[in-house]
């Protein structure tokens, strides 16, 4: 019986075993979309307690302690920081095949030297060794990012803002990662959602005018785009609950805005026709500066009512959705590629069915200037398990060439889940390990070299204009 995650973990044969050891280890990260705050690296910001850098904010966490029956007030409520970590303790040990359980010892084991396992009986031995430990040199904000030897944060961040923070960073040479905004318009976007109005209003003070038709709209979002990029930013993402291709003429358009602006709720047709164009609108701001254009798609948002009346959204209670949205992507890449305007594009389903679908949309849409122009993303969210991602490298490999894929981002909200590149560098050098031992691909370590160092870094530096 192996050991409980040794240095071998997860890597099954000898030829996995020195990918990953050769190869993959000790390359850089990209983690070119995450949720962190800007705010909290520039100032640094030390943590208290291990609740607060592990717990706070993290969905997939809460979602463990719900699921073993835990009351809210020991997830996002008002008990203790110890009161929480004792309830998330107790409930780790049931997530048996979940990759939490992986995620969270290998962040115990990188950063607080924590060999052990979390339990109810050891919760309090390690809270105090994290405790101790989270106030050692080293272990504040930048100081994790350093020692997770990050070379390129994307952060999550809305048309409206200032970008202060990103600017400070850019400006203090002590900070050595780059640290660059991502343009997030879903707001805008969402005209079939609560607060779209107010949000088109704040769009308008933030840019100097009224904006009262979707010309203005447009205007005004090219403002913040080009703010945006005079900040660094590379890329841009679009939360999609599903694709939406249903194009209209501006007279269509603006009525659907106007119905909108009047606080009445466009019907789903009405929606669409919005949203297809102003979401080409961006695309093409993006393809003119070269910028990547993300979308994440195929999430049912909030299908609990009473909690999300109680929390709000983002508290964990989103679910895959099964929209068909194979048509819709196609026709938008589709009339962007028609005038020559599609930018690099990253392409995410949550629902696991879509992959192939997703790797045949890829091999339609490539394009001479980058290798892999149009990718399949990340194993996202839900699916950012050993078998979601296994299942999505295979069917990139099946359909297009897995060779010139960017990799894993940790889409997440802590500062401590870098080791997630590690989680998925290990599966990734499992499963080449495997088809090489199979004799399914020849054992030419430079090409498998080139393939391992791409897919963990040198792709990704080479999409986002890194290197």
């Amino acid at each position: 019986m192996k050991q409980f995650m040794d240095q071998d973990f997860l890597l099954s044969t000898p030829t996995a075993q020195k990918l990953y050891h050769d190869y993959a280890a000790e390359m850089p990260i990209i983690d070119y979309h995450c949720h962190v705050s800007p705010q909290e690296i520039f100032e640094d910001r030390r943590f208290e307690n291990i609740t607060q850098v592990w717990l706070g904010g993290d969905h997939y966490k809460w979602r463990v302690m719900r699921s073993n029956g835990v009351e809210e007030k020991y997830i996002t409520g008002d008990a203790s920081d110890r009161e929480k970590f004792q309830k998330f303790a107790e409930a780790l040990p049931l997530a048996i095949g979940n990759p939490m359980y992986h995620w969270c010892h290998l962040e115990l084991k990188k950063y607080f030297g924590y060999t052990g396992t979390l339990n109810g009986e050891t919760a309090e031995e390690v809270w105090n060794l994290c405790n101790q430990k989270l106030q050692e040199p080293g272990m504040s904000v930048r100081g994790l990012i350093a020692q997770s030897n990050v070379a390129f944060v994307g952060t999550t961040d809305d048309p409206i803002d200032s970008l202060e923070w990103h600017q400070k960073i850019a400006a203090d040479d002590s900070i050595k990662t780059i640290v660059a905004p991502s343009f997030r318009p879903d707001k805008a976007v969402n005209i079939d959602k609560a607060g779209w109005k107010d949000y088109i209003e704040k769009l308008g003070a933030v840019c100097g005018y009224a904006i009262t038709d979707s010309a203005a709209l447009e205007k005004a979002l090219g403002e913040r785009i080009a703010h945006f990029n005079a900040a660094g930013c590379r890329a841009s993402d679009h939360g999609l609950d599903y694709v939406a291709y249903r194009p209209a003429d501006r007279a269509a358009v603006d009525a659907v805005f106007a119905k909108g602006m009047r606080g009445e709720i466009p019907t789903a047709e009405e929606a669409e026709i919005f949203k297809t164009q102003l979401v080409l609108f961006c695309a093409r701001e993006y393809a003119k500066r070269g910028w990547v254009m993300q979308m994440h798609y195929n999430c049912l948002r909030n299908p609990n009512k009473r909690m999300f009346a109680e929390l709000g959204p983002d508290t964990g209670y989103d679910v895959i959705n099964t929209v068909n949205c194979g048509e819709a992507v196609a026709g938008l890449l589709n009339a962007l590629e028609e005038t020559g305007e599609l930018p690099r594009t990253i392409l995410y389903s949550l629902n696991p069915a879509d992959n192939q679908l997703l790797d045949t949309i890829l091999g339609a849409f490539q394009g001479t200037e980058v290798p892999g122009k149009v990718q399949h993303g990340s194993a996202w969210w839900f699916n950012d398990t050993k078998t979601g991602m296994t299942e999505q490298m295979t069917s990139l490999a099946n359909l297009g060439l897995l060779g010139n894929f960017v990799g894993m981002l940790t889409d997440s909200r802590s500062f401590l889940s870098y080791t997630r590149h590690e989680y998925f560098r290990r599966i990734l050098c499992d499963l080449l390990g495997k088809w090489v031992e199979n004799g399914e691909y020849p054992a030419d370590m430079a090409m498998l070299e080139k393939i391992v160092r791409g897919i963990s870094y040198n792709n990704a530096a080479r999409y986002f204009g890194i290197e």
